[in-house]
């Protein structure tokens, strides 16, 4: 049975990897996907590896929203294409901007990438990528169209031609439900094979943040400030251009890390900060959850309710409900280092046991067939 996995990347990596990587603009899209999924970025090929494993499933990748990758398919399929590297603005040309618009864009191309795979499970990690008449099209190529979210939810109209919705927030399942679309609570995890690809490192990073700043983590913010000052909480990531240039968080930037540099500064980290956006509610859900431990930093997390679902607290991870409480254990664990590595290890452990993706697509084979 043949799964097609399609997935977008922030675009603030793809334009970071494309300018470090000048030569891949002109390669061809066999080569462009291979180094995209060789970065390790996001969930990169972790569902379809893993369900490939199952002799049920064949599975494969498309990154939707990379245009330079999706030129070079178009290219090598005979497909003519101009909108992709145009300013919107130009659409707006009478007669001019009409023609462009029936020319492909990076849905019509995925769309007739899906018509020449013909799947018979479509899996789309990002729900406001397809618009619901692109979806229904789809829907004739495909016995089953599966989407997953872990963020906030898009217009309705996106969501209503899915036949199920997977979600690793608890409290989606019911909402998704009550509109009439089927929906299974599922979990985010980790894939050991990034500890093959690293050399383990020295642990010369204290305490660190590693992730997204945006309009979705504002309550974040002033735990992340707070921790600047107290603990000198070296903070990574993306997003933090859209700060004030006066902010803390700013000024203290370390730069972003993506793919593999991002699992290699949570190894380097002693312990590591995380915290879930307002979507969350009282769940803990977010990937920061099984990569940071699954690197062997010391998690320290903001505590929600069904965190001890996941991990024994405070022998596998440590929680907070605080910026202060947050401080506090931050500084104790940092002076108590023998306690500090024997959670690690335990954290690590536990996510090695039941939160790798290995063990992820075994609980998605199940669903899947059940849909099916």
């Amino acid at each position: 049975m043949r799964i097609l996995i399609i997935d977008t990347y922030y675009e603030d990596f793809l334009d970071k990897f494309y300018q470090t990587n000048k030569y891949l603009k002109r390669s061809t899209y066999d080569d462009q996907l291979k180094a995209l999924i060789d970065s390790s970025f996001g969930t990169s090929d972790y569902y379809s590896y893993y369900l490939n494993n199952h002799k049920a499933f064949k599975a494969s990748d498309l990154i939707v929203n990379c245009k330079y990758l999706q030129n070079a398919w178009a290219k090598e399929n005979n497909i003519k294409v101009f909108r992709i590297n145009l300013n919107y603005k130009i659409f707006k040309i009478p007669i001019f901007g009409n023609f462009l618009n029936k020319l492909p864009n990076l849905a019509d191309i995925a769309f007739e990438q899906i018509k020449k795979i013909k799947p018979d499970i479509i899996y789309i990690q990002n729900l406001s990528f397809f618009p619901k008449e692109v979806l229904l099209n789809i829907k004739n190529y495909s016995k089953l169209v599966v989407g997953q979210i872990a963020s906030p939810l898009p217009p309705i109209s996106f969501l209503e031609p899915y036949d199920l919705i997977l979600t690793s927030f608890p409290h989606f399942v019911g909402q998704i439900k009550k509109l009439g679309i089927n929906s299974e609570y599922f979990r985010i995890g980790f894939d050991s094979r990034v500890l093959k690809r690293l050399k383990h490192q020295k642990k010369d990073i204290n305490f660190s943040f590693v992730g997204s700043i945006s309009k979705y983590h504002n309550k974040a913010m002033p735990i992340l400030e707070y921790l600047i000052k107290k603990n000198n909480l070296k903070i990574f990531g993306q997003g933090v251009k859209n700060l004030p240039i006066f902010s803390k968080i700013r000024r203290c930037h370390s730069g972003e890390k993506w793919g593999l540099e991002m699992y290699s500064t949570l190894q380097r980290s002693l312990i590591s900060l995380n915290r879930h956006i307002s979507t969350s509610k009282n769940y803990a859900n977010n990937m920061r959850l099984f990569e940071a431990t699954g690197m062997g930093s010391l998690l320290l997390t903001d505590y929600k309710d069904n965190l001890n679902e996941m991990f024994v607290i405070d022998k596998e991870v440590i929680t907070y409900k605080s910026k202060e409480e947050a401080s506090d254990k931050a500084s104790y664990y940092l002076r108590n280092q023998d306690q500090l590595k024997k959670i690690s290890l335990a954290g690590q452990k536990r996510t090695l046991k039941d939160h790798t993706y290995e063990k992820r697509m075994g609980e998605l084979n199940i669903i899947l067939k059940k849909y099916l």
